[in-house]
């Protein structure tokens, strides 16, 4: 499934709101004029390829991680992922089924 402008636009706001922070505020403090994001948030603008590299690393996300639509908490995900690489097989055996039942 292909992502378009307003997918982008969607995510954007969605990863924000996860994190947050305004739109202002997000813009300024990647040293941007006040109206950056909500202008890319509204589909008026879209950033250049830096621009997308600077919007994911305020994120903390990976360029992957943003373009995966899947993901509705990217961070959440990454910190829950490295927790599990620390569990026995026994341990990930009984989080695999107490994930199958809570996506029932």
């Amino acid at each position: 499934d292909n992502m378009d402008e307003k997918d982008f636009s969607l995510r954007l706001a969605q990863l924000r709101e996860k994190k947050g922070v305004s739109a202002r505020d997000m813009s300024l403090s990647m040293g941007q004029n006040p109206g950056y994001i909500n202008n890319i948030e509204s589909g008026k603008s879209m950033p250049s390829l830096s621009g997308i590299f600077y919007i994911c690393d305020y994120l903390g996300v990976t360029p992957s991680e943003f373009f995966d639509m899947e993901a509705q908490n990217p961070t959440r995900l990454k910190e829950i992922i490295k927790n599990l690489k620390r569990l026995d097989d026994r341990q990930l055996d009984t989080i695999s089924m107490l994930i199958r039942d809570i996506v029932k």
